[in-house]
Formats: structure tokens, sequence, C-alpha cells
């Protein structure tokens, strides 16, 4: 099986939990965004810390605090990779409990697109012709979405541009690694404790409900899986592929965001659909290269 196939499950199967966990975040009333972001920090590290056990990468994790001793220039790059991370942690747990489920999925809906033009500008990366169609149609989605509103929400780009800083970053400092991610996840447990001792503290909130004792823990296992997921798919695909399997996830978050009983309005149904047509061309796209690669084996 070819690192880019492997690369695409990988990719998909953390898209499907990161719907997950926008499901789940609604059910962790009456912990408000910020006390979800800090506990999901608490409950995710345990189980990274574990797979990165498993996966024999912590000597790596020493290389990185070593060279961070080194070079503070690079440690200065930590941290801010971590803060990147924290940020879009943050907005995926408060989105859904404040009726902003649908700006953050167009957001994950553009982030493909950003990371497409950034992975062929600054990577040098070149697009198959299924691969650019998707893109284009993309494109033209995104394109009547801020003819139609006037612009997009804050909270829309600070997905889409901040997500393609985050990853590329961690791409020119090497740290797009299971490694790499565990340092992301220490840094920021001093800003996840102090979100929930934040009066009112969580700790009694979460002692008063039995349903958080099993809802917390779950949330960092799904957490740490897609997390681990989808760092090791941004690894494993070229940055503009990468960009483009991004699109399965604003799919489900949006099923998600209806779920939850949100609307789509029906002047922005265009844009959904030309967005949706392209994850169709970006499937079948990949579906006929693997089709391609192993006609070629068998002769």
């Amino acid at each position: 099986m070819s690192l880019v196939f492997k690369g695409v499950a990988v990719s998909v199967l953390a898209s499907v939990l990161f719907g997950a966990i926008y499901y789940l975040s609604p059910l962790l009333v009456p912990l408000d965004g910020e006390q979800i972001f800090g506990w999901r920090v608490l409950m995710t590290l345990p189980f990274t810390t574990l797979l990165l056990l498993t996966r024999r990468e912590l000597p790596a994790v020493g290389a990185l605090l070593a060279r961070a001793r080194r070079m503070p220039a690079f440690g200065a790059c930590l941290l801010l990779s971590a803060a990147l991370l924290g940020v879009q942690l943050w907005l995926f747990m408060w989105a859904p409990l404040h009726g902003r489920a649908l700006p953050v999925s167009l957001g994950y809906f553009l982030l493909p697109l950003v990371m497409v033009l950034v992975g062929r500008w600054l990577f040098g990366e070149r697009l198959t012709r299924g691969q650019a169609l998707a893109a284009t149609l993309a494109g033209i989605g995104v394109a009547w979405e801020l003819w139609r509103a006037g612009g997009m929400s804050w909270e829309t780009w600070l997905v889409a541009l901040g997500y393609t800083a985050y990853f590329s970053l961690r791409r020119r400092m090497h740290t797009d690694t299971l490694a790499g991610h565990w340092v992301d996840m220490v840094l920021l447990v001093p800003v996840a404790i102090t979100f929930t001792l934040r009066a009112p503290s969580s700790w009694g909130l979460v002692a008063e409900h039995a349903s958080l004792w099993a809802l917390l823990p779950l949330l960092g296992i799904l957490s740490a899986v897609a997390l681990a997921f989808y760092m090791i798919a941004s690894r494993w695909l070229p940055m503009g592929l990468f960009g483009l399997l991004s699109y399965v996830e604003p799919v489900l978050l949006v099923a998600v965001a209806w779920l939850l009983g949100e609307s789509l309005p029906r002047e922005q149904w265009p844009a959904h659909a030309l967005i949706f047509a392209a994850v169709a061309m970006l499937v079948l796209d990949g579906a006929l290269h693997l089709w391609g690669a192993r006609s070629k084996r068998t002769h």
C-alpha cells in the first residue's frame, strides 16, 4: 500500500473523528467553550502520550527540546506553533455552543483552497488535473459566497488562515510529527489549567455531573486519535492533496451543524453545491489514480 494511499485513509478517518467531537461538544454543557477547551487539552494529553510511547517517538521529543535549547528562535517558533493550535482547538469547541458552527464549517471549506495555493507557491507542489479541477470548483464556490455576503466572518478567516499558518510553520520547522504535536499539547497545559480553574471553577461542575466523567475521557480519546491521524496525514501527503482532503471534514461538520439545529440559508446553497462537487471530484480523482497504480502493478 502506497504512502499516499495510507495518508488519504488516515486523513478521512481523522475527519470522521473530528465530526464526532463537534457533535459531542454541546453534550458537555454546563461547561462553556473555554472550559471545554481546557478539559480537552488535559484529557487528550495522556492518550497522546500513550500514542507517543507506543510509536517509540520519545527520543524525537528529546531532540526537539535539545534543538530549542540550542536555538532560541526555534524555541520561540515552538511557542508560536502551540499558540496557533490552541486558538483552533478553542474555536472548534466554542463554535457549536454559540450557534457559530456553520461559519466555522465554512472556514474549513476555505482552508483547503488556501492550503492548495500555499502548497503550490511556497512548496512548489504540482496538482493532478482532477485536483486542479476540484480546487477550481471550490474556488468558484468560495468566490460566490464572498460576492453574495460581501465578506466572511472572523471565525471563517481564523480557521482558513490560522490553520494554514500552523501547518506551514510545522513543515518549515520539520516538527510535523507526533512528537511535535505532543510538544504543542504540553505547551498548552498551563493555559488549559487556567481555563478549567477560571471562576466559577469547572472542577466542581465535573464532580456534580456524572455524565461528564465518561464524556470527558471520551473527548480525550477521540481528540488524541483524530489529531494524531491528522498530523500523520499532514506529513505523508503533499500540502496540496492534504488541503484538498480537508474538504471531507467540513462536509461532516455541516451535517453536524444541521443535527444541532442550525440551518443553511438558501442563498448559500450554490457555494456549498460547488464545494461538494469539488469533494466528489477529489474522491473520483483519487479512485482513478489508485486504480491506475494497481493496474500497473498487475502488469
